[in-house]
């Protein structure tokens, strides 16, 4: 991790004429240049990176699928993380949580590979001369967003199948009087329909505010090298040591908000399924 930072710092001064620009890591750029009736769907950066994640997604799968009598390394890998996304279902949402287990399986496990893959420290590698670098396509709030309102669509379209109309007492809580029905129901309404925002914008600002501050730290290494071994022992070994600490909390903080996505998500489906 220390290497990638201390990589991309050199890169995003660069790119900003010598000043720190911890933003330019996040620049979505086009890899293949593609129009189609004047609207631009050139092949970019993040696109590759999230086509790698399925890549990912799918040899896991494939490796864990093999169903041995006496199940390997990599089949209790992905036994053990099906069974973990199942478990949840099931104690969320009971037994017709089931159903619903590939979806958030699939959307837990892609945003897990995406952090990850955002972390990825191949910076060191310069093939071909290129300054090549991960992308965290979870740092951006176009991707987030989408993946939270597919989870609220899902949410929306299961509650009204399943209950027409009657979902709107989802709203009022069972037993309240109707004069304060009349102010809990508005701030429920709204509440609900801010969830998506809040889903997506959470993941977001994690991965984004993390991947800062690995730049920053980084650029800082590279500055005080370059300025002298007396600012290399004050400014660049400190600055070292907390890249060591945040790449740990960033591998703990990416785990985490893709489990946090995948619970509350559940949750969710819970309200719609149960009414709750």
């Amino acid at each position: 991790m220390p290497a990638a930072a201390g990589e991309r710092g050199v890169r995003t001064s660069v790119a900003a004429g010598g000043n720190i620009d911890p933003m330019h890591q996040f620049t979505v750029e086009p890899i293949v240049g593609l129009h189609a009736g004047g609207y631009d769907i050139s092949f970019t950066n993040s696109a590759l990176w999230m086509a790698i994640a399925l890549l990912c997604f799918w040899g896991f799968m494939i490796g864990g699928m093999k169903r041995e009598l006496v199940p390997g390394r990599w089949q209790m890998m992905v036994e053990g993380l099906t069974g973990f996304v199942t478990n949840m279902m099931r104690t969320n949402i009971g037994p017709e949580g089931r159903k619903f287990t590939p979806y958030v399986f699939s959307l837990f496990t892609f945003i897990l590979i995406c952090n990850f893959l955002g972390l990825f420290p191949i910076g060191i590698i310069r093939p071909l001369g290129v300054n090549a670098h991960s992308f965290a396509a979870t740092s951006h709030f176009s991707i987030t967003g989408v993946l939270a309102i597919l989870s609220f669509s899902i949410v929306l379209i299961v509650g009204f199948g399943r209950h027409g109309f009657h979902f709107f007492s989802l709203f009022v809580p069972h037993g309240t009087p109707w004069y304060i029905a009349l102010l809990v129901a508005p701030i429920e309404f709204v509440s609900f329909f801010v969830r998506p925002f809040s889903l997506g914008l959470r993941l977001f600002v994690a991965m984004t505010a993390g991947h800062i501050l690995l730049d920053v730290f980084g650029s800082f290494i590279v500055t005080g090298l370059n300025a002298g071994p007396g600012y290399g022992l004050l400014v660049s070994l400190p600055s070292f040591l907390l890249i060591i600490g945040i790449s740990a909390l960033e591998i703990l903080v990416a785990a985490i908000q893709a489990y946090v996505f995948a619970l509350l998500t559940s949750l969710y489906l819970n309200d719609a399924i149960n009414l709750h």
